[in-house]
């Protein structure tokens, strides 16, 4: 599965004119494996080994242009780092309110939402997001301690 979504989004960078580098390519490998939303600074820290010569505004830059040919969205959320989403498919997120984990939450598409925020407004609407806040587990556990 991650090695067709690899061979896919190297094949869409390819159709736009990026040049497959050899740290663009581990970034996307990265992300696609991750199911963490890293931020910049923690894809940097696991390739840095790998590349010593990267830089944080590398692994930025590319981030940048993956956003902008839309292989990954960039999550902000508060003050905190941006994190990164390697796109499957539309899906939302469930926060950590207490370790800021972020994890995957697959919905029905909610579509009609769009639709109906279009008609009321007449915005024409582009996309939308959903973030749903909690305690993870890991958390709740260690309160209940």
């Amino acid at each position: 599965m991650a090695m067709n979504q690899l061979k896919e989004a190297l094949d869409t960078l390819k159709e736009t004119g990026v040049r497959i580098t050899p740290q663009r390519h581990a970034i996307l490998e990265y992300l696609i494996n991750s199911m963490s939303h890293p931020t910049a600074d923690d894809i940097y820290k696991a390739l840095e080994g790998k590349f010593p010569n990267m830089s944080v505004a590398t692994v930025y830059n590319n981030l940048r242009v993956f956003r902008e040919v839309g292989l990954v969205n960039e999550l902000t959320y508060g003050d905190a780092s941006s994190r990164f989403d390697f796109i499957t498919t539309q899906h939302y997120h469930v926060i950590c309110e207490s370790c800021g984990k972020i994890v995957d939450f697959h919905y029905p598409g909610l579509d009609e939402v769009e639709h109906l925020a279009s008609h009321v407004t007449g915005f024409k609407v582009d996309n939308h997001r959903m973030e749903i806040y909690g305690i993870c587990p890991e958390c709740s556990d260690k309160e209940v301690h």
